[in-house]
């Protein structure tokens, strides 16, 4: 017998560029998932402080832009620290609600200069940081401000009867990085991303079937009415508004049949709880299951490269 497991999507905007009042939006909405028994919940790619939405709208590909240098200054300034403890109020929140947490974070590794990642924190509801997983390819002009991650966060952890794992917008059409979740047993895949149905609603359905698994997709909102007031970059940005909304949500949940749990939301700010039961995941994988019986390792191999990449490697030698 398997124990339901009751799962929610906090489709909510940033507020936007500002780490420390987004994450008390975070914290506000990890305690509402924790009011409806939810035993885990996830949020939008880079959600702290926000999506790079200015790059290619203030052409940001530009050489030696004083706009861009200052707009990305200000993005690292407010990008995430976990050795620092930006996120020590987000897992006091877990820990308080007995919830699990993903979150999408720009993060700011200590010691690494300037450079941040687009990363998926995992949160268990204990409080302890299950994975960190950092953008493998940023996609198309994030390449002008995020970081290239490697493979230290495909990892899986446990919730209840579910393995979890999670990947960042586009690392989910990776075969490759599917299948890593995939071999370690993962049947609750959670894919992040910055906020438009676009994104979610095909291969939502798709990761599921292939997977045999739950699939939960949750984006972030960005409206008009959820610029600041006092935008870093001040007109530009401000002239580059008039085709809000930037993101425009479209979280769901997909069961391992394929079927809607959730149905893609548009263009609404909420918390979307919806229950699923293991046993599911056992029907569905009676005929497939691609970690599994149909998985064929005496031809298909793969090798996953899990190091933590740093482009020094110190040894002292000790001198009597």
């Amino acid at each position: 017998m398997t124990r339901p497991l009751r799962v929610a999507a906090a489709q909510i905007a940033p507020v936007w560029l500002d780490r420390d009042a987004t994450l008390a939006r975070v914290v506000e909405q990890i305690d509402a998932a924790g009011e409806q028994r939810a035993s885990l919940v996830a949020f939008g790619e880079c959600l702290v402080p926000g999506y790079p939405f200015w790059v290619e709208r203030t052409d940001g590909a530009r050489f030696g832009s004083s706009l861009q240098q200052a707009l990305f200054a200000h993005y690292v300034d407010q990008a995430v620290d976990l050795d620092f403890g930006h996120l020590d109020g987000v897992i006091d929140a877990a820990r308080r609600n007995r919830t699990a947490v993903v979150l999408g974070v720009l993060e700011r590794p200590s010691n690494r200069g300037e450079s941040v990642y687009a990363s998926a924190v995992s949160i268990a509801s204990d409080g302890r940081i299950q994975a960190v997983q950092r953008k493998l390819m940023p996609t198309h002009e994030e390449r002008l401000v995020w970081a290239i991650g490697d493979g230290n966060g495909l990892r899986t952890w446990r919730l209840g009867d579910f393995t979890v794992g999670a990947l960042n917008c586009w690392e989910n059409w990776m075969p490759l990085a599917r299948a890593s979740l995939q071999a370690q047993g993962e049947d609750l895949h959670v894919a992040i991303w910055p906020g438009n149905a676009r994104n979610t609603a095909e291969i939502t359905r798709f990761m599921a079937l292939e997977g045999r698994s739950f699939v939960l997709s949750v984006s972030g909102l960005m409206r008009a009415e959820d610029l600041p007031v006092d935008l870093p970059g001040g007109d530009p940005l401000r002239d580059a508004a008039a085709d809000m909304p930037w993101a425009a949500g479209g979280s769901c949940l997909a069961g391992p049949d394929g079927g809607w749990l959730i149905e893609p939301v548009e263009n609404e700010q909420g918390l979307f709880v919806a229950e699923i039961d293991h046993e599911q995941v056992r029907r569905a994988r009676h005929d497939f299951d691609p970690s599994g019986h149909y998985s064929r390792p005496d031809v298909f191999r793969l090798e996953v490269d899990r190091t933590r990449q740093r482009i020094g490697r110190f040894r002292d030698i000790e001198r009597s």
